[in-house]
């Protein structure tokens, strides 16, 4: 009789477990930790950075647990798709091309975008002074669809890395001429390190609203309706609230929004 009591209450335990979390509506936030200030790891293997502020932000707001799932930021996308997460958070841009695969929550932030060569150097953003030249850019981001279009067919040479990381590597150790990047991501993970000394960005910023849109955003299967709509209602909040801008003062002296 003991024995079959304590099945009961095992039982009984087990399904309150589930039903617990399921009531809890955990979701699953894709990320690539490769971008600080953004997203990275610290030394101890944390994940750190301004998207993940604001994601727990955002879902603390919603009033859901949510978890970070690493994955490669060419692979977000597919993934998501896959439902191996629910969203992604991890400074994707809000373009046309990705709306045809996915939804977008409102914008989040938005950052410019510049070429970074040697100091020094005479280079500038255009096909005609890259001719010739090796440009780095991420596999799957804005900067490689810019570079695609503008400078692969006029002779500069494109070529696409699987992280930021090896970019900066190989820009470093003179394997490239330059490379396309977010200007705030490639200050904090280059430039204002000892290896990027020589480095600079280079003017003017590199623009192109069809290809880099109005900044990043969430991103969300296009079936997924209703929880875009409470991730547009959270974001609203916490930026009406000054939840956003306390965030933002933490990582940036200037106007991340970009309004």
């Amino acid at each position: 009789m003991k024995k079959t009591i304590s099945v009961i209450a095992a039982t009984i335990t087990l399904f309150g477990c589930v039903h617990t979390a399921m009531a809890a509506d955990p979701l699953r936030l894709g990320i690539d930790p490769t971008f600080p200030p953004f997203e990275s790891k610290n030394a101890s293997g944390q994940l750190v950075g301004f998207d993940i502020d604001l994601g727990n932000a955002i879902c603390a707001e919603m009033k859901v647990q949510c978890s970070w799932v690493q994955n490669s930021f060419d692979g977000l996308i597919p993934a998501l798709q896959a439902k191996k997460f629910d969203a992604i958070l991890s400074s994707l841009s809000i373009t046309d091309e990705r709306k045809k695969a996915i939804a977008f929550s409102d914008k989040l932030f938005n950052t410019p975008a510049f070429l970074i060569t040697a100091k020094g150097s005479s280079l500038t953003p255009t096909a005609q002074s890259l001719k010739g030249k090796r440009i780095g850019v991420q596999q799957g981001s804005v900067f490689e669809n810019y570079a695609n279009k503008y400078w692969r067919n006029a002779g500069v040479e494109v070529i696409a890395y699987p992280d930021a990381e090896s970019v900066y590597a190989d820009l470093t150790n003179g394997r490239l001429d330059g490379t396309l990047d977010d200007a705030v991501v490639v200050t904090e993970a280059l430039l204002s390190k000892p290896q990027g000394k020589n480095f600079t960005l280079v003017q003017p910023q590199v623009k192109d609203d069809e290809i880099f849109g109005p900044g990043t955003g969430i991103g969300l299967r296009q079936s997924d309706t209703a929880l875009q709509a409470r991730f547009n209602q959270a974001i609203a909040t916490i930026r009406a609230n000054g939840t956003y801008d306390r965030l933002a003062k933490k990582y940036f002296d200037f106007n991340i929004y970009g309004d």
